[in-house]
């Protein structure tokens, strides 16, 4: 019988979001051919909090300091841990691609799942040039939407080949609405009639979630019943509950905090808001979808691609001369919805129907192939 594929997988931070998420739901479904060792370079480890104790191996992160010399203490790791795959993710791991560049092994797996906030609009030529340095040493540069597609074939001068889009995928069967557990309400008593909007994820500034506070006063000045369900926590959460305590929304804004399962929350729902200033693919969108719940974003990253044009409501997360503010047409997409439930569950619906797509048994078996044959197994 062959020995497990021992993968090593370098993040920037294996906080318990996107990309972390993801890895988590791969060492579940990959199962004992394969042994996963992770190396948070800020030390943060939650998202190994998901998994059973012993899943995950956790190697304590070298000392800060600027590339080169990360790099080199990167390179030391690599020849003590001698991996049979390295697996690196987003820019803030670059330093340990060009770890094996320089030392000429081992293979590698790249993932980009998107920016920080500092690249919303635009990308940092410094990371341009860091990138087409270290991308050379990978098997595939695996992105998760057609936007990071499109970039990686152009700005990062990387070959067709290379490049593999690799959406992500959930569990349809778990976030279905029929199964998913109706408990949230012994924590929450929500205002009833009100139109529940709900959004999920780390409270990061990128994510922009006051963006949605402020479309949501605005609508409830004009006379929409909305009460808003935040789940999450993060940077932002202090500003936030500040900005809940304050008319108009005072008593309409409830917070989970962190939760290792949303689907209590998603029950909740009849909308689900994604208001950020930059996305790729999110897993908090899917599993939305999947529990049929409707769409109001902004029209960022893949998400136009992923939610039907008849289960959306979009809203370009810039300013547009003459045609009101951000704020100003979301807050007018709440108040529509707030007044029709029935195109409220139409909404949801269509989501749900377009949810299966986006299969995780397609996405496991992908990654599985993937990381064999990047191995030579």
């Amino acid at each position: 019988m062959p020995s497990p594929l021992r993968v090593l997988h370098v993040f920037p931070t294996f906080a318990a979001a996107g990309s972390q998420r993801r890895t988590v739901d791969l060492v579940a479904g990959l199962g004992p051919a394969f042994q996963h060792t992770v190396l948070a370079l800020d030390g943060v480890n939650g998202a190994a909090d998901l998994l059973p104790p012993g899943t995950l191996r956790l190697l304590e992160p070298p000392p800060k300091a600027g590339s080169v010399a990360t790099a080199r203490r990167l390179g030391l790791i690599l020849g003590r841990e001698r991996p049979d795959l390295l697996c690196t993710y987003n820019f803030g791991a670059v330093d340990a691609l060009l770890a094996a560049r320089w030392r000429g092994g081992p293979p590698a797996v790249h993932h980009e799942d998107g920016f920080h906030p500092d690249e919303a609009h635009g990308q940092k030529r410094r990371r341009v040039w860091l990138r087409r340095v270290a991308l050379p040493a990978v098997h595939r540069l695996v992105v998760v939407s057609r936007t990071l597609e499109r970039i990686a074939l152009g700005p990062w001068r990387q070959p067709r080949e290379r490049v593999l889009f690799v959406p992500n995928g959930i569990d349809l069967e778990r976030f279905a609405r029929a199964n998913l557990p109706a408990d949230l309400g012994a924590l929450w008593p929500a205002r009833h009639g009100a139109l529940v909007v709900g959004c999920v994820g780390h409270l990061r500034p990128e994510k922009n979630v006051a963006r949605l506070f402020a479309a949501a006063a605005l609508a409830v000045e004009r006379g929409a019943d909305i009460v808003l369900l935040v789940v999450g926590d993060g940077p932002e959460r202090a500003a936030l509950e500040a900005e809940a305590r304050r008319a108009p929304l005072a008593g309409r804004v409830h917070f989970t905090g962190h939760v290792a399962d949303p689907r209590a929350a998603l029950r909740a729902m009849h909308l689900f808001a994604l208001t950020s200033d930059t996305e790729q693919m999110p897993i908090s969108l899917l599993e939305a979808m999947a529990a049929g719940l409707g769409v109001l974003a902004t029209d960022v990253g893949d998400v136009r691609h992923m939610v039907p044009e008849a289960a959306r409501r979009l809203v370009e997360p810039i300013e547009e001369p003459g045609g009101g503010s951000v704020v100003e047409r979301l807050s007018a997409h709440l108040v529509q919805l707030a007044g029709d439930r029935n195109l409220v569950a139409e909404l949801g619906a269509q989501s749900c129907k377009r949810a299966r797509d986006f299969d995780r048994d397609t996405m496991l078996a992908t990654y599985r192939r993937l990381y064999l044959e990047a191995a030579g197994r």
